[in-house]
């Protein structure tokens, strides 16, 4: 092997270019020559190709978004669209491709593999965290640490008026950013997607802590939750207790912004792996962290196990909010 090709396809997240820049670097140590290819898979369909060398990724481990661009292809969904996209790799002698992204792009790397024997290992980056095989995803530590921010500053002015505030957090069918954002921003109540809400219960110890003095609720509710989203929990909340409760929907501000060091180091760590296994000759692998080591699972594995939540952070968290 003596060149290889990198993207970053789907959702984009904090943590993508350290995942660049490791992935860039590591390939030069073996010998290997890199083209970056912009726009995901769009890109490689068009032919929008770059050459990476040592000074393309200086500098970049601190920025947020992905240099390289990311967008979502239907086309390449097509037998036709893939055959345009394996044309663009032989065209330019690339041997093996890594891909940054999350399910849907990990499906596409893996139709490159099983179906036109292009070797592709996949690095996840989401910050949805919904990706089986890896303890987190690069970008989640980040989306995660925003919102806490945001929840803390929203704590300070629920203190001051003594208001309800019901927070939206993202992670499309997943809890995990709501569930660590409410732990530790000390949330008296989390509505996540994987665990039915009984509102008359919640509604019931928001009124006894009131009661007792509380001068402050917050309410954090994964945008996926059954319930129906933060404006319909809100007025819910407000018809059964008569408290006046206000939204805050935190949106795209998580996906954006300079990495945590942990994603920074996750992405470094993971960008490295995903290297060394098309050196290894492996294909159609994704790169994962367990348990702080570096693990390698099947491609397929990432969207046909579930990804489980850590149900018991609800118990604790209702624990610690009485």
């Amino acid at each position: 092997m003596e060149k290889i090709g990198i993207l970053t396809s789907g959702g984009d997240c904090s943590g993508m270019n350290a995942a660049i820049r490791a992935v860039v670097r590591c390939a030069i140590y073996h010998g290997l020559s890199v083209s970056g290819i912009k726009r995901g898979f769009e890109g490689l369909i068009q032919n929008q190709l770059v050459e990476m060398d040592l000074s393309s990724v200086g500098g970049i481990i601190n920025h947020g978004g992905t240099i390289l661009e990311t967008a979502r292809c239907l086309e390449f969904k097509t037998e036709a669209g893939i055959k345009k996209a394996v044309d663009t790799l032989k065209k330019h002698r690339i041997e093996g491709l890594v891909v940054i992204g999350g399910d849907g792009s990990f499906r596409g790397a893996h139709e490159l593999s099983a179906k036109w024997s292009v070797p592709t290992i996949g690095v996840p980056a989401t910050i949805d965290n919904d990706i089986a095989g890896t303890d987190y995803a690069i970008g989640f530590d980040t989306a995660v640490n925003t919102a806490l921010q945001a929840v803390d500053k929203i704590r300070d002015t629920a203190s001051s008026l003594r208001r309800l505030f019901v927070v939206e957090v993202m992670g499309r069918q997943a809890g995990f950013i709501a569930l660590e954002t409410g732990l530790a921003g000390g949330a008296e109540e989390v509505l996540i997607p994987e665990k039915d809400t009984d509102l008359e219960k919640m509604c019931k110890k928001i009124v006894k802590g009131y009661q007792r003095g509380k001068r402050s609720s917050i309410i954090i509710v994964a945008e996926g939750n059954e319930s129906g989203g933060a404006f319909r929990i809100a007025q819910q909340i407000g018809d059964r207790t008569g408290f006046e409760v206000r939204v805050s929907v935190l949106g795209h501000q998580q996906r954006g912004g300079s990495p945590t060091a942990l994603d920074r180091v996750l992405a470094s760590r993971l960008g490295a792996a995903a290297v060394e296994q098309l050196v290894k000759g492996n294909t159609d692998k994704m790169v994962g962290i367990i348990s702080n080591r570096v693990e390698v699972s099947n491609l397929d594995y990432a969207w046909r196990f579930q990804k489980q939540t850590n149900l018991s952070l609800l118990r604790l968290i209702e624990i610690l909010s009485i």
